[in-house]
């Protein structure tokens, strides 16, 4: 299949914009159709946009009426009112230029995937396999004049096998134009050298040594002009004759699958949305079947008539295939946009696309209703993350620490999930797992063996590896930050009879601990070791206090390497609180 790119330009870009919002996106069809019936205005209105250059207010972007009537961009903005008193001045935005050309530039997207920015009022398309598409380049080229014209913009395009000959064409200001494949050197010989997009002063040294066209270069040995105007020179004159490829830098990645259906009549309810997705999932779900995959993003495209996108993404904590799913989880997505998705005057294209994806083999299910996988844990956070976005659904995971608020922190649930499914990256080869199965076994048999001789010598049972303590009791509730209490106490290294925590005086009744965490040695900030106590007060309720033991050298405090108890008053936190 061989290359060919659609460049497009916008030259009325920035005065487009301000009659659009002006008069409607309509204007230059209304204004045509006027003109046609013989009711258009006599005297037009002329507007120019002016922008500082160089300490100087000069005119950068001017309408047809106003080029008709010999005001072109480059004169200075004291000349022009003078000279054109009837004509509107505004200071030019490009800021809104750049929005706008993206905007369109997402509209493009209904024609190919590939869609490059080409500032600062031009678009360059990979059209490559999609033509045929829309009956042909020459209906696919039309077909986007047409429907930019009645979006109110004034446009041009030219196709060719190289992307560096169509924007030159499109550069020098050229009529629609289809380049044959193989005719770039031909279709741009005659154009002026600005086509070339050259700097300004090597544009003007060429016109003073006469070579004011690509014909003019091409004729003189690659030698000399190398010499003389470097490297560049001859790889834009390679590039816009073909005999280089000129890469583009698509601004949106390329789906690994998308299914679309293009309308005949718009729709905007979101029921006839919905029987749409669930279709193009169901036929996404077949070629995802061939492959072995599975989606872990899906993004669905709802293009309006008017040329506005609405983009909708969910995610997945797993491989997806499904339609239900699919589907679910979009309608939780629309749920949560609500009146923020406006469909305007309806949608005449709606495209499902996988964005990511992963292997996914086929699983054989029991009749049991069981969840051996935890898939209805995944299906909630897919549905939740559909609704909130997955940053706002988070998973607690424990942490190799010994300081509690360390010992665990909070992910994404829908990375950490999938982390969990996913297979080892040093997984043994099946020599390794027998041999590891087979050392277990060895393992096992001697451990139960020695436990017999111990039950034997002891007269008793003794305690099996799943009957022993479990780990020590934490709180339900834990603070993310220890808070500094007023403790009172009668021992120094015993549980305090009260404390205050938050302007709150308790009294303790009972009290279990201490629970000693020492701290973790191998940070650069030395920690002091805590004693944990879990206390009740008089209305019932529990804490989870701890006592720091810290010792002074100097104006400094350290931990005491002997774990001495401080002469000085201990330092009391509360941590916690139970059930």
């Amino acid at each position: 299949m061989e290359n060919r790119f659609l460049a497009l330009t916008l030259p009325r870009l920035p005065t487009d914009r301000i009659m659009r919002e002006r008069v409607g996106r309509g204007w230059r069809s209304e204004a045509q159709s006027g003109a046609a019936g013989g009711t258009a205005s006599e005297t037009p209105p002329l507007l120019a946009l002016y922008r500082n250059a160089a300490n100087a207010n000069r005119i950068t972007a001017v309408c047809e009426h106003a080029e008709q009537a010999g005001l072109l961009p480059g004169l200075g903005l004291a000349e022009a009112r003078a000279r054109f008193p009837t004509c509107e001045t505004l200071a030019c935005d490009l800021e809104a230029d750049r929005r706008l050309l993206a905007a369109i530039a997402d509209w493009c997207d209904r024609y190919t995937p590939l869609v490059a920015l080409d500032p600062p009022f031009g678009l360059v398309l990979d059209i490559s396999g999609c033509a045929h598409l829309l009956g042909g380049e020459r209906a696919l080229m039309d077909d986007i004049l047409i429907r930019l014209f009645h979006q109110g913009f004034a446009a041009s395009a030219a196709i060719a096998s190289s992307a560096g000959a169509a924007m030159a064409l499109m550069t020098a200001g050229a009529a629609p134009l289809i380049v044959p494949r193989g005719g770039e050197m031909a279709a741009v010989a005659a154009l002026s050298v600005k086509a070339l997009r050259l700097e300004p002063e090597t544009a003007a040294l060429l016109a003073r040594l006469g070579l004011k066209t690509v014909a003019a270069l091409l004729d003189q040995p690659r030698a000399g002009l190398a010499r003389r105007f470097g490297k560049t020179l001859l790889d834009r004159l390679d590039a816009a004759t073909g005999i280089t490829e000129r890469p583009i830098n698509p601004r949106r990645p390329v789906a690994h699958l998308s299914a679309e259906r293009r309308l005949f009549e718009p729709i905007s309810l979101m029921e006839d949305i919905a029987r749409l997705l669930f279709s193009l999932a169901e036929r996404l779900k077949g070629d995802l079947e061939e492959r072995g995959l599975g989606a872990r993003r899906f993004e669905l495209s709802l293009f309006r008539v008017d040329g506005v996108v609405n983009r909708l993404e969910v995610g997945t904590a797993r491989p997806l295939r499904e339609p239900k799913r699919v589907a679910a989880l979009f309608r939780e997505k629309l749920a949560s946009l609500g009146d923020e998705l406006d469909a305007g005057f309806g949608y005449d294209l709606v495209r499902l696309s996988v964005h990511e994806a992963e292997s996914l083999e086929g699983a054989q299910t029991d009749l049991t209703g069981e969840d051996p996988e935890g898939t209805g844990l995944t299906h909630l956070v897919d549905r939740l993350g559909a609704r909130l976005g997955q940053e706002a659904v988070l998973l607690a995971e424990t942490v190799e620490s010994w300081i509690p608020e360390r010992a665990a922190h909070w992910r994404p649930a829908a990375t950490a999930l999938t982390e969990r499914a996913r297979p080892a990256a040093t997984a043994l080869t099946e020599s390794g797992r027998q041999e590891e199965t087979a050392l277990g076994d060895r393992t096992r048999g001697t451990a139960r063996a020695f436990a017999g001789r111990s039950r034997r010598a002891a007269g008793k049972a003794a305690p099996s590896i799943e009957t022993r303590p479990g780990p020590a009791l934490r709180p339900l509730r834990l603070l993310a930050r220890p808070e500094p209490i007023e403790a009172s106490f009668d021992l120094s290294d015993g549980a305090p009879f009260s404390f205050r925590w938050r302007r709150a005086l308790y009294r303790v009744r009972k009290a279990e601990g201490p629970e000693r965490i020492a701290g973790e040695w191998w940070r650069e900030e030395p920690e002091a070791p805590r004693d944990y106590f879990r206390v009740e007060d008089e209305t019932g309720r529990h804490f989870w206090l701890f006592r720091e033991h810290r010792s002074l050298s100097g104006d400094r405090e350290i931990i005491d390497p002997d774990l001495v108890l401080p002469s000085h008053p201990a330092v009391w936190f509360m941590h916690g609180l139970f059930a």
